[in-house]
Formats: C-alpha cells, sequence, structure tokens
C-alpha cells in the first residue's frame, strides 16, 4: 500500500509539474514574443521617423558610402542600435558597425523582401559578425531622386535573452517552492486516500490469517466505508460458519476419538484418509505416519488388506470376518460401504470401514457353548448312574443286599453330585448377574481360619497332607465372612485334592500397602502337589475347565470352583493369580482390600 502511495503522490507532483512547466513555458513565449513585438514596432517607429527628418544628400559612390556610413554611426549611438542604409537594388551604402564595401548584397535578407513587399519587413538571426541573435527590421524609404532603398534597424536580443533566463530562473525557483508544497500536499491527499485501504487491508490479512476477531473501523459513508462494512459482513459471517464447522468437527472428532470400533477411510486411489484412535490401537499402527499413504501399508494384515482391495475394486459392501495377529489371534470384523459424492451421485469417492475385535464375544460364545455342552454332560452322568441303577434296582435285578446297597450308595453320591453342580451353577449365576448381595463385617483372620482349618483337618488326615497356616495374630478385614468362607473353601479345598499322599499345604497371610498406599491383606494358599502346566493357566478360572478331566471327576469335583472364587474375590474389589510348577506345586495368591469403599458397602 506505501508504494501505491507514494506512486500516487508522485503522479500529482508529476501533472502539477508538467502543468506548471507548461504554463512556465507558454509564458516565456508569450513573453518574448510580447517583448519582440514591442521592439519591433518601436524600431519601425524610429525608421519612420528617420525618414522624415533624416538629410538625404545625393551622392555616388565612395562619397555615398562614406556619407551614410558616418551618418549611421551617428544614428547608431543616439538609437542604440545598428543603423544600416540599402539601396533598392540592396547595395548597403552604409552601416553604423561594419565596412559597406565588405558587406554582401542585402537584396535577399528576409527582411528586405518582405519590406519591399508588405512596408514593413523585419526577421531574427544569428549574426555571424556579433556573434549573437539579432532583430532585424528594415522600411523602405524613398526621397525623391536622393535616395530610394531601405533604412534597416538591428539591435541584439542579448537582453531580450537574459530576460527569458531571468524569468526561467525566477520560475525555476517557484516551481522548486510549488513542487515542495505539492509534494506535502499531493503525500497528504494520498494519505487520506490510501489510509482508509491500508486498514482495510490489514484487516483483510488479520482475516486472511485466521483472526475471525478483526474489523474495520472507519466511520465514512463513501465507497470506501462501504467497502470496510463489506469486509465487516463478510468477518462476521466467515466467523459463524467457523464456529459451526469447528463445532461440527469437534462433534464428530469426539465421537470418532471416543467410538469403541475402529474407523478406517480409504478414498478412491486406495490411499488412507482416516484413521480413528481405536483402529491405532486395533492395527498397532499410527496415523500420523499411515495417513495420506496406501493401505498396503497394512501389508501385514494379508486378510484384510485384501478385503479392502476387493472393496475398492469392485465398489460394493463388504461384511466379513478375519483373524489377524497383534500377535496375539484376533477376530475383526470389517464392514465396509462404498461412498459416493453427493452432487452426481455417481462419482466414487471411496471406502468406509467398520473395524470391531469380536474377539471376546467370540470367545463369549464358544464359551456359551462349552459351557451348555458341559453342564449338559455334567448333568447327563450323574443322571444317567442313577437312571441305570434304579432302574436296576426296580426291575429287581439285584437280590444280594450288600449289593443293593452298595447300588443305592452310589444312587445317593451320584445325586449329591448332581445337587453340588446345581447349587454351583446357581451360585454361579447369582455372582455374575450381580444378584448376590455383600454383608461386609469385620473378619477376625486368625479365627476365622481356625475353624476352618478344624473343618479341613480331617480329610487332610485322611491324605497325611500336613496343614500349616502363618496368620499374624489381630489382623482383621471387613468382608463378606459367607463368601470369604466359600473363597478359601474351594482353594484349600482344591490345594489337598492335588496334592499327593504325604504332601503339604500351607496358608500365609500378611498385610501390606498397595501402589497407591492403600491397606490390603495377601492370602497365599500353596501346596506341592501335582501343579499346572503353563499353557493351561490362562484358563484355569474359566468355567468346567479342568486341566486333569479324569482326575477331576474322581475328585467329585464340578470345575466351577475356580471361577466361583474369582468372581467372589472381584465382588470384594480384589484380585487372584496364580503360580505354578509342574511336579512341584502351586500357589494362588488373593489380593482383598483390608477396608471395602463405601459404594461396596
Amino acid at each position: 500500500m506505501k508504494p501505491f502511495r507514494i506512486r500516487l503522490t508522485l503522479i500529482l507532483m508529476v501533472m502539477i509539474g508538467v502543468s506548471m512547466l507548461g504554463a512556465g513555458i507558454t509564458m516565456a513565449q508569450v513573453f518574448k514574443k510580447s517583448h519582440i513585438t514591442g521592439l519591433e514596432e518601436n524600431m519601425v517607429r524610429e525608421i519612420k521617423l528617420l525618414s522624415t527628418t533624416f538629410d538625404f544628400i545625393p551622392m555616388q559612390g565612395a562619397d555615398a558610402v562614406s556619407y551614410y556610413t558616418g551618418e549611421a554611426g551617428k544614428l547608431g549611438k543616439l538609437t542604440e542600435a545598428r543603423v544600416t542604409f540599402i539601396k533598392r537594388d540592396g547595395t548597403v551604402v552604409g552601416d553604423s558597425e561594419s565596412n559597406p564595401l565588405e558587406m554582401d548584397n542585402h537584396s535577399k535578407r528576409e527582411e528586405v523582401v518582405t519590406a519591399s513587399k508588405e512596408g514593413v519587413g523585419h526577421a531574427i538571426r544569428y549574426s555571424e559578425t556579433l556573434r549573437q541573435n539579432m532583430l532585424y527590421v528594415a522600411v523602405p524609404v524613398t526621397s525623391g531622386a536622393n535616395f530610394d532603398g531601405f533604412i534597416r534597424l538591428s539591435v541584439s536580443l542579448k537582453s531580450v535573452d537574459e530576460g527569458v533566463r531571468n524569468g526561467w530562473m525566477v520560475m525555476a525557483i517557484g516551481l522548486v517552492i510549488l513542487f515542495a508544497a505539492a509534494a506535502l500536499i499531493s503525500y497528504r491527499i494520498a494519505s487520506g486516500m490510501t489510509s482508509p485501504l491500508e486498514k482495510i487491508t490489514r484487516v483483510a490479512r488479520r482475516i486472511s490469517q485466521q483472526d475471525y476477531d478483526a474489523r474495520v473501523d472507519l466511520r465514512r459513508k463513501d465507497e470506501i466505508g462501504l467497502l470496510g462494512n463489506a469486509i465487516n459482513g463478510m468477518a462476521d459471517s466467515l466467523q459463524t460458519q467457523l464456529k459451526t464447522i469447528q463445532d461440527n468437527e469437534d462433534l464428530l472428532q469426539s465421537v470418532l476419538d471416543n467410538m469403541t470400533g475402529g474407523i478406517l477411510l480409504v478414498d478412491a486411489e486406495g490411499k488412507i484418509a482416516l484413521v480413528n484412535p481405536a483402529a491405532e490401537n486395533m492395527l498397532s499402527v499410527s496415523a500420523e505416519h499411515i495417513t495420506g499413504r496406501s493401505y498396503d501399508e497394512l501389508k501385514q494384515y494379508y486378510e484384510l488388506t485384501k478385503l479392502i482391495k476387493e472393496g475398492i475394486s469392485e465398489r460394493i459392501e463388504i461384511h466379513e470376518e478375519r483373524k489377524v495377529y497383534l500377535p496375539q489371534e484376533t477376530i475383526l470384523r470389517m464392514d465396509g460401504v462404498p461412498m459416493f459424492r453427493e452432487q452426481s451421485g455417481k462419482e466414487f469417492s471411496g471406502m468406509l470401514f467398520l473395524l470391531q475385535d469380536v474377539t471376546a464375544i467370540r470367545r463369549l460364545e464358544n464359551m456359551r457353548s462349552e459351557f451348555v455342552a458341559n453342564v449338559s454332560h455334567e448333568l447327563k452322568t450323574p443322571v444317567a448312574a442313577v437312571k441305570g441303577f434304579a432302574e436296576t434296582l426296580l426291575n429287581g435285578g439285584v437280590h444280594d443286599e450288600k449289593t443293593a446297597k452298595s447300588f443305592l450308595q452310589i444312587i445317593f453320591d451320584e445325586s449329591e453330585r448332581l445337587n453340588r453342580l446345581i447349587s454351583d451353577i446357581l451360585d454361579l449365576s447369582k455372582i455374575e448377574s450381580k444378584q448376590s448381595p455383600m454383608d461386609y463385617a469385620p473378619v477376625d483372620v486368625s479365627t476365622f481360619f481356625g475353624t476352618m482349618m478344624e473343618t479341613l483337618g480331617t480329610v487332610a488326615r485322611k491324605k497325611r497332607i500336613t496343614l500349616q497356616t502363618d496368620i499374624p495374630d489381630e489382623l482383621f478385614i471387613e468382608a463378606d465372612e459367607d463368601k470369604l468362607r466359600q473363597i478359601f473353601i474351594n482353594l484349600l479345598s482344591n490345594a489337598i485334592s492335588y496334592t499327593q499322599d504325604g504332601g503339604r499345604v500351607e496358608l500365609s497371610v500378611r498385610d501390606q500397602q498397595d501402589a497407591d498406599g492403600n491397606e490390603q491383606v495377601v492370602f497365599a494358599v500353596s501346596d506341592t502337589g501335582i501343579g499346572i502346566p503353563k499353557k493351561d493357566l490362562p484358563r484355569i478360572f474359566e468355567r468346567f475347565y479342568r486341566v486333569d478331566k479324569a482326575r477331576s471327576r474322581s475328585s467329585g469335583g464340578t470345575g466351577l470352583g475356580l471361577s466361583i472364587v474369582k468372581h467372589l474375590v472381584e465382588l470384594h474389589h480384589g484380585a487372584i493369580s496364580v503360580e505354578s510348577e509342574l511336579g512341584i506345586g502351586t500357589t494362588f495368591t488373593v489380593k482383598l482390600p483390608m477396608l471395602q469403599e463405601q459404594d461396596g458397602l
């Protein structure tokens, strides 16, 4: 904007300067012309006066030249001009400054030719004799037979030229002063015209830099004021639209960021346009590095890239599940839909894919199927045994009282097993559905386990298993005593059941602080039993999962005990873990908070 202000100032100055220069030249020409015209008129009057007062004496030859030359010198001093007497044939017979005999014939001189035709002749030319511009005026003069020719006066234009030069000098000084004043005035005018435009430009630049609070502060009602108001209106509109866009983007971004499903957007050229955080986690990629690149960058997921390629090439909807390894096996469901631009409705713009990790769902479905199968199998075995032995007894196939009694014992044992199974299933169902209320109360840990060890001691002594405890005195824990008993009855019973004769089962209890500084009680149930293979440890708490199915059934277990234990521990806001080494033994560690939080009471 400043160069424009300077250019505008220069334009105004040039216009003023050209105008002043034109006026000066015109005035100089007028001055020179008027001055010369005045000189000519004055010289004509002088010649006419001479023609009436001068004594023209009839002479010829050298006498005439001498006479007229002498008189011309006298007249030249009086008139302060060069006086020349010229005959009609152009012969010079007298001159106030030069020897007439050495002078050329003047019949062809401009002033002489004009004078002979018009009565008065004048001319301006450079005099080689005097080396300056001269004004020549000639008038024809006839004095009877005494003289017939022309009297010519000539004066130097040096004074005229000096007057013009002086005029130009005065004019130049005036021009400089006027130029200075014109420059100041022009700059003020240009500044007044460009300053509002500069303000508008600065505001427009701020708006282009996304500063939509910028406004033009002008109180004018001309075109510039209208332009400023238009800029302000545009900024208001942009600010409103930007807020709407930002709100929509924030809403969309919030939706994308908080979606549990992964979003993968691939454009028509096969480049990844969008990846939300859920998709980043599922595919172990970074949106920053993969956005804008080809979907082939996901080449480690061959099955997924094959589906993406199929969707882009065929432009069809896709609903498939594929297994990927991240590095653990994961089942992903991919739902893809083709996208088309709204304007034409036919121009393909890419594919939108929704990724869902259905691994847990499929695992639950498998667990449900296994649960139904296991329940059916577990129920079928005792029911079949009860039915078979009952039918045998009813049909009178057994006459021996001892055999009949053994059959009845088997029926009783199987019904007890069936009752335990049903009871455990009901308990697990209540626990999982949060229908089992917790009744928290202070529990004396030492007294609690003392009673429990007396109950389990009989079973342990039959297998000559040593029960050892390491429990500090006066240790209390806030818990549901019945459910706490169910937890450790299961753990200790399992430890005794899976420990060979002559082994050892140990219970240790200690209090400590967790990572957050909260008091907790750690229970460890260790045995010297058969141990659990490492491959089975991740599934040990699943329902009906058995490491040794034959051994479990012979011990009368239902396969639900550890699953119930895990759920009960979680209801106490605790955690359970297991460590085992095959052939050496197993340790179950239970960590429970010493005091339950308020929402658990």
